[in-house]
């Protein structure tokens, strides 16, 4: 038999190409969104962390502090001294306490609510050693048991805890 009569009978197969689909286009609308919610979050996260900081605490020096790690958990203790009147104040999540012995409530709330919460004490370099004592005292009988200090490695420079 010759190629021309096998041909005969078999049919070629026809191949259909597919559509060319037009290339997606861009959507910048949900981008927008994205990152207005990330421009949110971060501005949240960052205004908390200043209201926690106060301006007025000049920190005591350490030469060998270290960066401390993040921690959710974290109750942050600013201890101001105002030389002209010799006073020492207290301020936890933005309210004042004039003795050491009214923060216990308060943190022995926050332990209950995690047991792994930290202490982040931020004393002015000339409060006394007696009244720190007077606060960790406090922090002791709350039942905190994680406390550091905050401190700057140079005049200005910016704090780090140890």
């Amino acid at each position: 038999m010759s190629d021309a009569a096998h041909t005969r009978g078999k049919k070629k197969k026809v191949t259909r190409k597919p559509e060319h689909e037009p290339d997606p286009e861009f959507q910048i609308a949900p981008m927008i969104d994205i990152l207005l919610v990330l421009l949110v979050f971060f501005m949240s996260i960052s205004s908390t962390e200043v209201l926690q900081s106060n301006k007025e605490i000049n920190l005591p020096i350490a030469k060998e502090a270290k960066e401390a790690k993040d921690n959710p958990g974290q109750v942050i203790i600013n201890v101001t001294y105002t030389s002209i009147n010799d006073m020492t104040a207290i301020e936890v999540d933005q309210k004042d306490y004039a003795m050491p012995a009214e923060i216990v409530p308060i943190l022995q709330n926050k332990v209950s609510a995690n047991p792994l919460v930290r202490v982040l004490i931020r004393a002015d370099r000339e409060v006394r050693y007696d009244y720190v004592r007077k606060i960790l005292e406090a922090v002791g009988q709350s039942g905190v048991g994680n406390v550091t200090f905050s401190v700057v490695d140079k005049d200005g420079q910016a704090p780090a805890a140890t």
